[in-house]
């Protein structure tokens, strides 16, 4: 269920926004139910009254299950008397005193898995304005989605802990690498604290245990510096590495710099063999 947590915090989020780049009066919306042709309104902003908490909407059902259905934004100017809709939820809707109301679905990998609706207690067209910031409210939750989607994939391909993060032939090893730096360039992505802390405790099981001296002090990188270095290891450019960590090119260039510097390398390859020597890399 943590999936489902991490979904219903971006969907509040992005209903925060969408009221406060429209002016909008009420947003509201919520998650289909896995394996379940309808959705439940559970999260709000501006809402007055309690009539649409928990409304289970069927797909096809009124706008948004018509949005569901379509798996695109629908909008009716006048809830109550649209003829493009059924009125399963008039009472609700009319409880709510909402009159303008559209549905803007949020679809990943083709599926719908949510919906955020923006409304207007007036009968009036909401326009293109409203109708462009309520669709990027939505992608925004979609890639917030996609990420925690790869995030979890990642987690179950990764290498158990029992099976020791040096054990296994040289494509296992090559394997257990990548893994550890597609999870670190995951991570400063993630929004949900517990899906972020995961994916950061996995890193850790993947690494060895450091091999130093009983006098020699470990060695320490910033997390960003070692996201860079691990993308390093992994045989990416400082341009790949940019793309991938979402940086700048110069600014992974002034990470590797002071990874370098703190791992006392002359070069990039010195400072991968450092930092797995400090049990900093797998």
């Amino acid at each position: 269920m943590a999936a489902d947590a991490a979904g219903t915090m971006e969907i509040r989020g992005a209903l925060a926004r969408l009221r406060r780049t429209t002016g909008l009066p009420v947003a509201f919306g919520g998650l289909v139910e896995p394996g379940r042709q309808r959705m439940r309104i559970s999260e709000f902003s501006g809402a007055a009254g309690l009539a649409l908490r928990g409304l289970a909407v069927t797909s096809g059902n009124g706008l948004g299950g018509k949005a569901v259905a379509l798996a695109r934004p629908c909008a009716v100017t006048d809830y109550s008397l649209s003829r493009q809709i059924s009125h399963e939820y008039d009472a609700a809707v009319a409880e709510e005193g909402l009159r303008s109301v559209l549905a803007i679905p949020v679809i990943v990998r083709r599926r719908v898995r949510g919906v955020l609706y923006g409304a207007l207690r007036t009968a009036q067209p909401l326009g293109d304005r409203t109708l462009t910031a309520a669709v990027q409210a939505a992608r925004d939750v979609e890639q917030a989605l996609v990420v925690g989607d790869e995030a979890r994939e990642l987690l179950s391909a990764a290498r158990p802990p029992d099976a020791g993060p040096g054990a296994g032939t040289g494509a296992d090893r090559e394997q257990v690498r990548e893994a550890h730096t597609a999870l670190r360039a995951l991570a400063p992505r993630i929004a949900d604290p517990v899906l972020r802390a995961e994916l950061l405790a996995v890193c850790g099981l993947l690494t060895p245990k450091a091999s130093r001296g009983p006098t020699e002090r470990p060695a320490v990188l910033a997390p960003r510096e070692l996201d860079v270095l691990a993308c390093v290891a992994a045989g990416a450019t400082n341009a790949a590495a940019a793309e991938r960590l979402g940086l700048r090119p110069e600014t992974v260039k002034g990470y590797l710099r002071s990874a370098m510097r703190r791992l006392g390398a002359a070069t990039r390859g010195e400072a991968v063999v450092a930092a797995r020597r400090a049990g900093l890399l797998p």
